[in-house]
């Protein structure tokens, strides 16, 4: 893998082409000057002409030569790939979950595109999918609920979805790029209705890392750091505009007020971490992305990146699989679950999995997981055939219930 990745390197190196580029400039510097001379003497074209052969001849050889570098290393490059990852055949399966809801797979991805910010390529993308679909076939398979029903494929051409996203990019470029937090702090205030109803602390946070950021001096009348005029202004900030925060956040902001009676001796104070927390600017981004999502009734990060990601990680268990099932020639014969463990990592678990421990079975929508009286917990069809519908003994406990007494519990 060392040497896939030195040779990614210089590849990476000679694949920005800089020293072509310098050749091709110098080759039409060559030939401007030569018409600007044949443009001032017309008479001396010949001459001019026959000069150019031997620098011109030279120029495209170095040229040839720069792109010949940049092949032997492309050429070495797509070696050492085949190399380290050989060609592999796709699991094949005889259910394919999404074949028969083309819309759904073309909505996800021109919503990806609009999330990324490529607003061009989804409004070419969304025109080349919708071009013969019928808007009966839209219909049918336009099946999900709430605001993602209302994001279907029409819906996703309107401009004013596209102005939200911009105004997202837009504002993510400021806070990452620019470090203005002032278009966020006033998006967190038009919307400030909506996010306590989520019960969102963003508002709170933004003014939180401004407090910050003037009080460490990075906003200046003279544009240089100055801890005493940052303190200043950190402190008129707090009471123009973090006041209001008083009843629900009294102790965050006796801490920020508190931590200007050690400056400039900050960093030796107890309020250290929430001055030299080198990662609040990215915290506040993704907090950021996920309540502007979250607004429009969509999940922080796009579907269908999850969705890739999660597919690539499980392709290898899969394939595993089909040669155990070959070998021992049986099938997979379910289709809405999946015959192995697949070990996602925690941010991709969106749902939490309960197995029965009496049939050792995972739990579903037909067959959920019940409570007793006691406390224990079993599949339903565990707890049919424990109770054959009459009082029976919990197989953890000595306490005894009816079966209408469990309950249908929701993890």
């Amino acid at each position: 893998m060392e040497a896939l990745i030195a040779e990614h390197e210089q590849l990476a190196k000679a694949g920005t082409l800089r020293k072509s580029v310098g050749d091709v400039q110098k080759t039409i510097d060559i030939l401007v000057k030569a018409r600007e001379r044949i443009a001032a003497d017309p008479d001396h074209t010949s001459l001019e002409l026959a000069k150019l052969q031997n620098p011109i001849k030279s120029s495209f050889d170095d040229i040839h030569k720069d792109l010949e570098e940049v092949r032997k290393h492309q050429t070495k490059y797509a070696k050492l790939l085949d190399k380290k990852f050989k060609d592999k055949s796709l699991p094949q399966m005889d259910y394919e979950a999404l074949s028969s809801q083309p819309a759904l797979i073309n909505r996800a991805i021109a919503m990806h595109l609009l999330r990324e910010g490529q607003f061009s390529v989804a409004s070419t993308f969304l025109t080349e999918a919708t071009k013969n679909q019928s808007s009966d076939a839209m219909a049918d398979d336009m099946t999900m609920s709430g605001t993602e029903h209302d994001l279907g494929i029409d819906s996703l051409k309107s401009e004013s979805l596209r102005k939200q996203f911009a105004n997202m990019y837009h504002i993510l470029h400021e806070l990452k790029t620019e470090r203005n937090l002032l278009p966020a702090i006033e998006w967190a205030r038009e919307k400030a209705a909506e996010l306590d109803r989520r019960g969102s602390n963003l508002e709170f946070e933004l003014g939180k890392l401004q407090f910050v950021w003037l009080f460490v001096g990075n906003h200046t009348s003279n544009g240089r750091p100055n801890l005493l005029e940052g303190r200043a202004r950190a402190l008129q900030y707090a009471h123009h505009q973090l006041s209001r925060f008083q009843p629900r956040y009294m102790k965050e902001l006796q801490q920020l007020c508190g931590a200007i009676a050690f400056c400039p001796n900050i960093q030796q104070s107890p309020y250290r971490r929430m001055f030299a927390n080198n990662d609040a600017w990215d915290e506040i981004a993704t907090s950021f992305t996920r309540e502007f999502c979250s607004l429009l009734g969509l999940s922080a990060d796009s579907p269908l990146y999850i969705a890739a990601t999660a597919g690539a990680i499980a392709l290898p268990h899969f394939s595993k699989l089909e040669l155990i099932m070959k070998d021992k020639r049986t099938e997979w014969t379910t289709q809405h679950e999946i015959p192995v463990e697949v070990p996602l990592p925690p941010s991709y678990r969106f749902h939490s999995i309960f197995v029965c421990p009496v049939s050792k079975e995972q739990t579903t929508d037909q067959n959920p997981p019940m409570m007793m009286p006691c406390g224990h917990v079993v599949a339903k069809e565990s707890l049919e055939k424990l109770s054959k519908h009459s009082r029976f003994k919990c197989p953890y406990c000595p306490s005894e219930s009816h079966p209408r007494e469990a309950m249908k519990i929701f993890l």
